[in-house]
């Protein structure tokens, strides 16, 4: 099972990236995905997730209305990040969860101990 992220890139404030998350290994058409990102010095956090249909997303307040997370099929998935700040600046990781359920909801969906397959990573550098 691998997940490869893609994307990240050296940016100047206000411009936008689209990371993308590939899956291999296994079919990922009924997991929760999610991205997560971790800036030097501090705790991995969540960023945002969709359900296995698409149709349910979930953001953290630092960036609900700036990205959009989606799904490319069965095993890709999408963070369009728009006007981006220089607090964006972290490692973003794509992660797979099997377990979770259609209805999983937002509280669920932003804990990482619910994930079981993690990409490795890819640097998003935001200048002011």
């Amino acid at each position: 099972v691998q997940l490869q992220a893609s994307g990240g890139g050296l940016v100047q404030a206000g411009d936008s990236l689209r990371l993308s998350c590939a899956a291999s290994g296994r079919s990922f058409s009924r997991d929760l995905m999610g991205w997560f990102r971790q800036a030097p010095d501090k705790e991995r956090e969540f960023v945002a997730a969709v359900s296995r249909t698409g149709r349910s997303t979930y953001y953290s307040d630092s960036v609900r209305g700036r990205f959009t997370i989606s799904r490319g099929g069965a095993n890709t998935v999408y963070l369009q990040m728009n006007s981006l700040k220089a607090e964006d600046t972290a490692v973003y990781y794509c992660a797979a969860d099997p377990n979770a359920i259609l209805t999983a909801g937002p509280d669920y969906a932003s804990r990482q101990e619910n994930y079981d397959d993690w990409g490795q990573g890819t640097q998003v550098t935001v200048s002011s």
